[in-house]
């Protein structure tokens, strides 16, 4: 499969695995001319359940990736439309499994500060809670990127994970947007960044690298887990942090645009459908506010008589 360099490496790997480990074992050696839609259906369904009658010993692939496999075999169908080898997509209109959304972890102040104080970095686990960042986001930037006297913090690299290997590069949707952190985070982020050159990382791992996630220490558990069980909160992962981070700004009166804007989201709709269950008790402010507009403005004496 040529590498699709739009894709960032993060986005590329579980790509190129499902294309690997799902796609050419099955669909490698059948002419695209063959392809069938009730063979794709089929394939997906078996992906779904596990196998077919006798051969249902396989586990169940779970909803995303069953769609990724199918899309790297749609899309690579779709190109041969466009090359003119086959005249139609037969992977297009193929039934596939519902995505189950899952429900979102919000910690309270007292939780996020607990786990804090548990933590082997404390600050990085209060920037993630209250600043809304991405694992990659938080460990990218350095001292030149954090701006103290307005309390900003300029989102310039992302640093994820892929395999074993560090890949930095540009965040997410390759847009660089300022996140402002509050003003309790200051002293100890002007810790954080004592004795630093300004290319220095903020929160470095060992050997001033990027910090890894899994990590793993004395008691067989990543730091981050490790705090988790230490201060008793939900099981969590750091993205949770930023399930916590919209909850905090929507409790102070945050709109759905400035919260687009603190979380990086590519549009305000995305925000709202991420966090639909956030901006619920907006209906009831606006139904409330429109009571009281009404009952001062006294019209409903007009209309009072039967």
């Amino acid at each position: 499969m040529a590498r699709q360099t739009h894709l960032k490496p993060s986005s590329y790997l579980p790509v190129e695995s499902a294309w690997r480990n799902h796609v050419l074992p099955v669909w490698g050696h059948v002419a695209i001319a063959d392809v069938r839609k009730t063979a794709v259906q089929q394939w997906v369904s078996e992906m779904t359940l596990g196998g077919s009658g006798a051969t249902r010993q396989r586990k169940p692939k779970g909803a995303t990736l069953v769609i990724r496999a199918y899309g790297v075999l749609a899309a690579v169908l779709d190109d041969a439309v466009s090359d003119r080898r086959t005249l139609s997509n037969p992977a297009r209109a193929v039934t596939l499994p519902r995505k189950v959304k899952k429900a979102h972890v919000y910690l309270s102040h007292e939780q996020v500060h607990a786990m804090a104080a548990a933590s082997r970095y404390p600050t990085l686990v209060l920037m993630l809670a209250y600043c809304g960042l991405r694992w990659g986001e938080a460990t990218g930037p350095r001292v030149k990127h954090l701006d103290m006297l307005k309390r900003r913090l300029m989102i310039e690299e992302n640093a994820v994970q892929v395999g074993s290997v560090i890949e930095v590069g540009t965040p997410k949707n390759h847009k660089k947007r300022t996140v402002p952190f509050p003003r309790f985070l200051s002293e100890p982020l002007a810790r954080q960044c004592d004795g630093k050159s300004r290319e220095d990382l903020v929160f470095p791992g060992e050997n001033g690298r990027h910090l890894r996630l899994a990590r793993v220490h004395e008691d067989n558990m990543s730091w981050f887990a490790s705090a988790v069980k230490r201060s008793s909160v939900p099981r969590i992962t750091p993205h949770d942090l930023r399930h916590s981070a919209a909850s905090f700004a929507v409790s102070v009166g945050a709109n759905v645009k400035a919260v687009q804007k603190m979380l990086g989201h590519a549009s305000a709709a995305m925000t709202l459908d991420v966090y639909a269950d956030l901006f619920d008790g907006d209906l009831d402010s606006v139904s409330g506010a429109l009571d009281q507009a009404v009952s001062q403005s006294g019209v409903l004496k007009m209309c009072s008589k039967p």
